[in-house]
């Protein structure tokens, strides 16, 4: 049986009764079949009991939670059971030595980069970063590979705008709150695609707190930050530019709220329906020669990243081909 992500937006509660997890809500109760779960994500208002999350736990399923207004407040993250002593030593090593960490937080750069790059060839944009690059290569800090990746973020938003429809021009990145409706779905998603990259390295023997690019204090799984990077303009991006392109997403879908813009409820069921099937669709690796799953991708990364660590091949981030 394929696994499935659960997504709950309704207010209910979620309850165990001997081996079967129930939520329940205005609508009524429903069995959950646990075997079938690869992880759960919480929106709104929903109470678990303690024997639903000691359930959970055993069966090594991660719980994410978003507060009401969509942003990512926290995971139940149960007891690793993959974690490796040696790879954890690896990673440490690589965070404390200078060099290492430079090269793999260039790395999540570079990739990040050419995947703005990809996209806004796709939307039919004329563009480089070569000399935003070139700067990258020869940063001798971690702040200043922070300094010319913010850098180019905002030249790629500033890009991006020129196809976007009038009414979602991202026009500057805002976050907490967002200013308007672009930004308000581009950190709506972001959020989203960092949760699910931190169940992914929950299911292989990489300690999320311990990072490159961002520093470990930054967020508790701070890895996922890392690799959100090179999946933030490949999925997250791209998701929204083709919502909002072809009117899938509308401003009825957003709602004034905390001196900015929010999603309202159905304008989020709406983008995470188009998420969920970004996330499962199928393509080809021309490493692998077989169709992998979208979010598989991110699994992979981490595969990579792991044998960069413990010497067995030299990490390079992944550029999409799709």
């Amino acid at each position: 049986m394929r696994k499935k992500s659960i997504t709950l937006l309704s207010d209910g509660a979620l309850t165990r009764r001997e081996n079967t997890l129930y939520f329940e809500n205005a609508q009524g109760k429903k069995p959950l079949a646990v075997e079938g779960i690869y992880d759960i994500y919480i929106y709104g208002h929903v109470n678990i009991s303690s024997q639903a999350l000691h359930f959970l736990a055993q069966k090594g399923i991660a719980v994410h939670f978003f507060n009401y207004y969509g942003h990512y407040d926290g995971s139940f993250y149960p007891r690793e059971s993959l974690h490796s002593g040696d790879l954890l030593i690896k990673q440490a090593e690589h965070y404390l030595n200078k060099e290492k960490r430079l090269n793999l937080a260039k790395l999540f750069v570079t990739g990040s980069a050419k995947n703005m790059e990809l996209n806004l060839k796709r939307w039919k944009i004329n563009a480089s970063f070569g000399e935003l690059l070139k700067e990258l290569e020869s940063a001798r800090k971690i702040t200043e590979v922070m300094n010319v990746e913010a850098r180019i973020r905002q030249e790629y938003y500033s890009l991006w705008d020129e196809v976007l429809p009038d009414g979602f021009k991202i026009v500057r990145r805002t976050r907490r709150p967002p200013e308007n409706e672009m930004n308000a779905l581009i950190s709506f998603l972001n959020s989203r695609l960092y949760a699910t990259i931190v169940s992914e390295l929950y299911n292989t023997q990489l300690a999320p707190t311990v990072s490159y690019l961002h520093e470990p204090s930054e967020r508790r799984f701070s890895l996922a930050l890392d690799l959100s990077e090179i999946f933030k303009p490949i999925i997250a991006d791209r998701i929204a530019n083709r919502l909002v392109k072809q009117g899938i997403i509308k401003e009825e879908h957003f709602r004034e709220e905390l001196n900015g813009v929010l999603l309202t409820k159905e304008g989020m069921k709406t983008v995470l329906k188009a998420y969920n099937e970004e996330l499962g669709k199928s393509i080809k690796h021309p490493g692998l020669k077989k169709n992998v799953t979208k979010q598989r991708l991110i699994r992979l990364e981490a595969y990579k990243l792991i044998k960069h660590l413990v010497g067995i091949k030299d990490y390079e981030p992944l550029v999409a081909w799709f």
